[in-house]
Formats: C-alpha cells, structure tokens, sequence
C-alpha cells in the first residue's frame, strides 16, 4: 500500500465516508460541501481517484470504504516511521514525544503493546 499514499484531503475525505458509511453519494456531496467546501465535481473526482486506488467503492450510488480505519492508519504510519525514521520505532516515538513526558497509565499501556506485539 506504500505506492498509494493518501494526500491530506484524501484522509479527510476517508473520514467523512468511514463516519457515515454506507452513504448515498449524493449525501457525500453534501457532507462534503458542508464539511471540506467541495463542489459536487470535486467529490466525485476524489471519490474516482479513491476507488481507483482501492480505497472504497461506489456501487449503485452507495459509498462504501475497502478498507478499514485501522489498516490505513496502520499502513500510513508504518510508511512514516520506515521513511523518516529509517524504520527505528525507538526514534520516531523519541521525536514524537519531544522531550513531554507522559502518565503512568500512559506509559503502562505502552508496554502492554510492547508486551504483544513482540517477536518470539
């Protein structure tokens, strides 16, 4: 999914549709007037363009998203840390966090995820 990246108005454009799924596309159009100031031809090129990289699908004038949430911010933030970072996890959190520190059950939560998303 690296070869698709998602441009800011795309993942706007993702919410909208992931919030209020399945949706008629002309409600789309007014969601989209309404929240991003779109023109009707706007929408419906970016809902093209999204379907043409497999992100949702518009059938019988029904919207519906390919993908979930989750896989895509999966996949946006792992094309992050592999290329700003240079894959290091330990350094993309180092410079997200940028010297705040964070609570207790912060910091437990964390380790949990460490704890199951370990190798072996």
């Amino acid at each position: 999914m690296e070869s698709k990246r998602l441009s800011y108005g795309e993942a706007r454009f993702l919410d909208l549709i992931w919030d209020h799924e399945p949706v008629p596309s002309g409600q789309l159009v007014e969601l989209c007037r309404e929240k991003l100031g779109w023109k009707k031809s706007t929408t419906y090129t970016r809902l093209r363009l999204l379907a043409e990289k497999g992100y949702v699908k518009n059938e019988d004038a029904v919207v519906t998203a390919l993908l979930s949430r989750g896989e895509v911010q999966a996949a946006e933030s792992k094309y992050v840390v592999e290329q700003t970072f240079s894959g290091s996890l330990p350094g993309f959190l180092v410079s997200f966090l940028g010297g705040k520190t964070i609570s207790a059950e912060e910091a437990e939560e964390l380790k949990k995820l460490i704890d199951e998303h370990k190798e072996g």
